[in-house]
């Protein structure tokens, strides 16, 4: 059975709604292991990270950070709100993720894909291993 595959070509960089969509289509189908965690997560989209979370995760280079999950009691990573938001955050930094698109060569939505695996994978402390499965395996629905 064949694979049919949307193609798409941009001519400028994504933007951020751009990118929204991706993730959003990325997020609805992540493996069922991580479906799990995903019920209330929501995505944003910002350009790059800011300097004060760039200081919190003590980053040589912003661009070093491409997706970010913040659970919704913290106000930083590691420091918990008095009152919790319901909302789980998952943050896409876009010009990092860009540029890892760029000298991957390969296909952004499978990028993306791969990327919020991880990302997901480490924070619900997934095995290297099972996220290595999660991200190898096919997709479970159509993108």
């Amino acid at each position: 059975m064949s694979q049919q595959r949307i193609i798409m070509n941009y001519t400028t960089p994504p933007n951020s709604d751009d990118l929204q969509v991706i993730a959003e289509a990325a997020l609805e189908n992540m493996p069922e292991e991580i479906q799990e965690y995903c019920d209330n997560v929501v995505i944003h989209v910002e350009d790059i990270v800011d300097e004060g979370l760039e200081n919190d995760l003590d980053l040589d280079d912003p661009y070093d950070l491409l997706m970010l999950y913040r659970n919704g009691s913290e106000i930083s990573p590691g420091v918990q709100r008095k009152i919790a938001n319901d909302d789980n955050v998952l943050m896409v930094y876009r010009r990092p993720l860009l540029d890892y698109w760029c000298e991957t060569g390969d296909d952004l939505n499978d990028l993306v894909r791969q990327v919020m695996i991880e990302e997901l994978g480490q924070t619900f402390e997934f095995s290297d291993d099972e996220i290595e499965d999660m991200v190898e395996r096919p997709y479970q629905g159509a993108m």
